[in-house]
């Protein structure tokens, strides 16, 4: 059964599974199915919230029969994956799709900022992701507006072609540390002057003292973890290093 298509019995048992709450591991245990293969199917259709068994077999035989009619054009089977099979990429871009939206991430921007981790390149264009994800323009659109406001990605203009290309940084999580510790300090502070409204003696003072405490010292930890991985691992430029968990 591995390697074969879905069949409409199986994605009923997929969104019965769902209903219930099972992993995606459980589901694919039940139909014999390797775990990625449930995980893409799920983040193809909707998501675990959104995932409908009938839609998803209409939406797979057309798929399918699409790509028995029509070979994939160059730009289609291998762009910025650096030869590997476009299937290997997608089951590692859906993997990490799901987890990013276990995290909050919404699904769009899961899976815009997952297509740009596995590409080589760390960037594509409008058109490029939505070639890759098979969504309509407007979804990437907004997508990218959404990551762009958060300051995840950035757009630069393509020198080779009229187009604007997303990138990723690679230096993501280190920003993304540095902001929740920047969020961090803001809670501790706070949460100090709560304590000192209340009476620190007072349970809810004593309380509010304790958490900001608790998210200084995290603050600082995130901080310093931040500045040894750049100036040990980072191959940024040393001035570049310079960090203020204060700074908005």
């Amino acid at each position: 059964m591995p390697g074969e298509r879905l069949t409409q019995q199986d994605r009923r048992q997929i969104a019965a599974g769902l209903r219930d709450g099972l992993t995606y591991a459980a589901i694919a245990r039940g139909l014999g199915r390797p775990t990625s293969t449930v995980t893409r199917e799920v983040m193809r259709n909707g998501g675990p919230g959104g995932y409908h068994a009938d839609q998803a077999h209409r939406a797979g035989t057309r798929h399918a029969r699409r790509r028995d009619t029509a070979p994939p054009t160059p730009a289609a089977a291998g762009a910025g994956l650096g030869g590997r099979d476009p299937r290997i990429v997608e089951e590692v871009a859906a993997h990490l799709t799901e987890l990013l939206m276990q995290t909050g991430v919404p699904q769009m921007m899961a899976k815009v900022l997952a297509t740009l981790f596995t590409t080589d390149s760390g960037s594509l264009t409008s058109a490029e992701l939505v070639q890759r994800l098979h969504v309509s323009p407007a979804s990437i659109s907004k997508a990218v507006g959404y990551l762009e406001d958060i300051k995840i990605i950035k757009r630069e203009r393509d020198p080779r072609r009229r187009a604007e290309r997303y990138v990723i940084d690679d230096d993501l999580w280190v920003q993304a540390l540095l902001a929740s510790a920047r969020t961090n300090t803001r809670i501790a502070d706070a949460s100090a002057r709560g304590a000192q409204a209340l009476g620190v003696t007072t349970p809810a003072g004593a309380r509010l003292e304790n958490m900001s405490r608790f998210l200084s010292r995290v603050s600082d930890d995130l901080v310093r973890s931040a500045e040894h991985w750049r100036q040990v691992y980072s191959t940024r430029p040393a001035t570049e290093t310079g960090v203020d968990p204060t700074a908005t």
